[in-house]
């Protein structure tokens, strides 16, 4: 199946949503989801628990519900659009995607600015922090400890977790000129941006993942 955008520079920035996923896991997998002329690719940020989705317009119409190999989708873009590989026998988490519809706003976001802001402050603090243990106690666990403390607090007057906004900006959804927001469905939290969505369960989390910082 052939997938052609509709804007100029949504091939561009799909291809650089797919290389930044990978940086991440060379095995990665993401689900694809359109319907009409909207297309979702929903991945797993390893280590943030969160699910990122990237959209974009197609110029046609299209219906598609499928897990494939991220590297695999990657290699098939060009300018234009590109083209669906074979199914892949997905990770639990793309099992356990947000949901479509019900979503609300939720007040008290901070503006695009001071995201980006956070997200930097809080990796000086974890680069800080760990530059100051003794190398025998720079374990995974106590990375781990590090990095949930950090990364689970909350923005504003929120209950998103920093988590999130670090991965709208490692994945390119944070831009300083669009403001995003927040929306809550559920147990669910999704950060709403013009180019994307960061998506995380406030209780129990993603199957399979840890809370590192990266």
């Amino acid at each position: 199946m052939r997938l052609v955008f509709a804007r100029e520079g949504e091939a561009a920035g799909l291809a650089a949503f797919l290389q930044r996923l990978l940086r991440y896991d060379r095995a990665a997998a993401v689900r694809l989801q359109a319907s009409s002329e909207a297309l979702a690719v929903f991945g797993r940020a390893p280590a943030l628990d969160v699910i990122v989705v990237r959209t974009a317009r197609l110029a046609e119409a299209a219906e598609l519900d499928v897990t494939v190999s991220a590297g695999e989708l990657l290699e098939s873009f060009d300018a234009a659009g590109a083209t669906v590989p074979a199914a892949v026998t997905g990770s639990a988490w793309a099992g356990l995607l947000p949901p479509r519809s019900g979503w609300i706003p939720h007040p008290g976001l901070p503006p695009a600015a001071d995201l980006r802001g956070a997200v930097g402050a809080a990796v000086a603090e974890f680069k800080s922090r760990v530059e100051i243990l003794p190398e025998d106690k720079r374990t995974r666990s106590e990375l781990d400890r590090i990095g949930a403390d950090i990364w689970g607090r909350t923005l504003g007057d929120t209950p998103l977790p920093l988590r999130a906004a670090h991965a709208a900006h490692v994945f390119g959804l944070l831009s300083p000129d669009a403001e995003a927001t927040l929306l809550t469905s559920g147990p669910w939290l999704r950060l709403r941006t013009p180019y994307g969505s960061v998506a995380v369960r406030r209780t129990g989390g993603l199957p399979g993942l840890s809370v590192s910082p990266v």
